[in-house]
């Protein structure tokens, strides 16, 4: 039955009851924190920005972040809002300083948007400004105003402090993962020389901006010294790996992480292949430059346009309104700087000439294998039954496109259970024959032979680039049991051997499936440890009925749609800067089988001595 359409269901939504109800337009996907682009950290990115803005004219060179639990709370030293606009700034949607140029130039936050919604996104939100010997305080909860005082202050040093929680209603029962959150302000540091931020007592400092950058995040032997090159706008850096084959963009724009690319990141790599050919004399393939590279890029954009609210991907074609197009710009530095510092080092560019020639032989070696892989793809494409595929993937403009997950089981009852509770629109299944191999230490060349390998890389769509990847989430979903576990430690393998930038960009998981379900004829409670369970028992009272589940093709389909809808409880695979891939594979995956049985042997008697406890 279809309502009357009349002008009593028009409606006019005030700025928190839009943000409120529609949070994915301003902040991508909710999330509970597992993900690096869950909405809790947007919305200290977006209160970070602001004082980062502060810093890039001026103002303040230092930014403390405090995480308490779930409180957050950001201190800049800047100039601090003008003491009459303070409660505007943060209630007002479409008011601040950004579109001021000459207040506030080549800045990330430009539509007025950003503390809004961390406002109205929050159970509590409170702002303070210092500026002039006076303080302006204004408090809110879900976005709307609650009090506000001013005071005259004796002593105190000018800035902001923002103080918020995001709101359980909207996020659930989230949680803040450290690692996410460091990396993203080192990222801070590294784009800002002379910022010091101190997240939790934690001082981050750097001196060589992307260079730094580079160093910080590569754990492989490296083909030669970084390259590092620096002009006005424009940074890059850039080096290729002897260990592994993807392509590796760190690109950001203003400071901002533009982790789909985007305008810039393009002229780079059409800049780079150019001017390496001229340098060269040879027509490379683009292949084989870009095969291995790991590249940081840095531009600054008066006004840029992103193509959404997150601004992950920058689609400005000019630097300036009315200036030059940020290709010509790229192009005409990348060819001068690079092709001056190529003839300074000429040891350098040796080296660099021969990983291309390696990369060239080994694409020439691999044609034939890859020509009868991606015939094998496309016929099993025809009648694939190892991928139930959704409707919307993650490289394509669709706003529910950071929620497509690909869940890769083991066997076909488990596929078959997770196929019938899934969301057809944002979640596919890839079902696993048996144990996968082991690829440690193999060459790219096995991803095309092994059939398994070679079907996952063609679903995944990243063969070539993660620019096209397919799925934001991809999720190993393996029993708890011996069997399970070597699953995913083979699947581990596989991707940190020959996609690691997978797991650095955070889209590989661990899905968490219940152990015990535990029930009466009133509620039943599923229960992720025995710890858990106790609890459970406790709430239901004497002798409820508790079932162990030995794997995931005993959890029937509609008791699977608890697990993988809204509640769903994902453990993110996380590198920490102190692991190195090439070690770890090397001792978990390699021939050292006396060290690692030693080592399994001792963690195993720690588990037992805290469980006789």
């Amino acid at each position: 039955m279809v309502e009357n359409y009349s002008e009593d269901t028009i409606r006019t939504l005030d700025w928190k009851e839009h943000i409120r109800m529609r949070p994915g337009m301003y902040i991508g996907k909710l999330g509970d924190g597992a993900s690096q682009d869950d909405g809790i950290y947007v919305l200290i990115k977006e209160v970070i920005d602001n004082a980062i803005d502060e810093f890039i004219m001026g103002f303040g060179k230092t930014i403390e972040v405090r995480i308490n639990e779930r409180q957050v709370t950001v201190r800049d030293y800047g100039r601090g809002i003008p003491l009459g606009k303070v409660v505007d700034c943060v209630s007002k949607i479409n008011t601040g300083a950004k579109y001021d140029s000459k207040v506030f130039k080549k800045t990330v936050g430009l539509n007025g948007v950003g503390t809004k919604a961390v406002n109205a996104l929050s159970g509590s939100f409170r702002i303070e400004s210092i500026r002039e010997g006076k303080s302006k305080l204004a408090d809110f909860e879900m976005g709307n105003l609650c009090g506000e005082r001013l005071e005259e202050l004796s002593n105190g040093r000018s800035g902001t402090i923002v103080t918020f929680v995001p709101d359980e209603t909207i996020f659930g029962k989230f949680r803040f993962i450290n690692e996410y959150i460091e990396k993203l302000l080192w990222n801070y540091v590294f784009l800002n020389r002379g910022l010091t931020i101190v997240f939790n007592g934690q001082k981050m400092q750097a001196q060589n901006g992307l260079l730094d950058l580079l160093n910080r995040n590569i754990d492989n032997p490296v083909c030669y010294p970084i390259i590092h090159i620096q002009d006005n706008d424009l940074e890059f850096a850039f080096t290729h790996s002897n260990s592994q084959y993807s392509e590796e963009y760190y690109s950001f724009v203003n400071g901002q992480h533009t982790t789909q690319g985007g305008t810039h990141q393009a002229a780079f790599r059409e800049s780079l292949n150019k001017t390496l050919r001229d340098f060269y004399k040879k027509d490379f393939d683009a292949n084989d430059i870009k095969t291995s590279i790991i590249v940081a890029l840095s531009i600054k954009v008066q006004e840029p346009v992103f193509e959404s609210q997150t601004k992950t991907k920058l689609g400005s074609q000019y630097l300036e309104p009315g200036g030059s197009t940020i290709k010509n710009y790229i192009s005409d530095i990348v060819k001068k700087r690079l092709d001056n510092y190529l003839h300074m080092h000429q040891d350098v560019a040796e080296a660099l000439l021969r990983k291309i020639l390696q990369s060239e032989r080994e694409r020439k070696d691999m044609a034939s294998i890859k020509k009868l892989a991606r015939e094998r793809v496309k016929k099993a494409s025809l009648h694939n039954k190892k991928l139930r595929d959704c409707r919307i993937h993650y490289n394509e403009n669709h706003p529910q496109r950071l929620d497509s997950t690909l869940f890769i089981t083991e066997g076909d009852s488990a596929s078959g259970s997770i196929t019938k509770a899934r969301n057809v629109n944002t979640q596919a299944v890839f079902s696993l024959k048996g144990k996968p191999l082991n690829s440690y230490g193999l060459t790219k060349k096995i991803v095309y032979e092994n059939e398994e390998f070679n079907l996952l890389q063609a679903a995944l769509n990243i063969e070539d680039s993660l620019e096209d990847l397919r799925y934001n989430n991809i999720v190993v979903a393996t029993d708890a049991d011996v069997d399970g576990m070597h699953i995913r430690l083979l699947l581990l393998t596989f991707f940190l051997q020959f996609f690691p930038d997978l797991v650095r960009n955070g889209h590989l998981y661990i899905l968490q499936t219940p152990l015990f379900r535990v029930r009466n004829k009133q509620k039943t409670i599923y229960c992720y440890s025995e710890k858990e369970k106790q609890e459970a028992i406790k709430v239901l009272g004497t002798k409820p009925e508790i079932t162990r589940f030995k794997g995931l093709g005993e959890i029937s389909p509609d008791e699977f749609s608890h697990f993988i809808g809204k509640s769903i409880r994902l453990d993110p695979v996380i590198l920490r800067k102190d692991s190195s891939i090439s070690e770890m594979l090397a001792f978990y995956m390699g021939k050292n089988t006396p060290e690692r049985q030693n080592f399994i042997i001792d963690n195993l008697r720690v588990e037992l001595d805290v469980l006789e406890d």
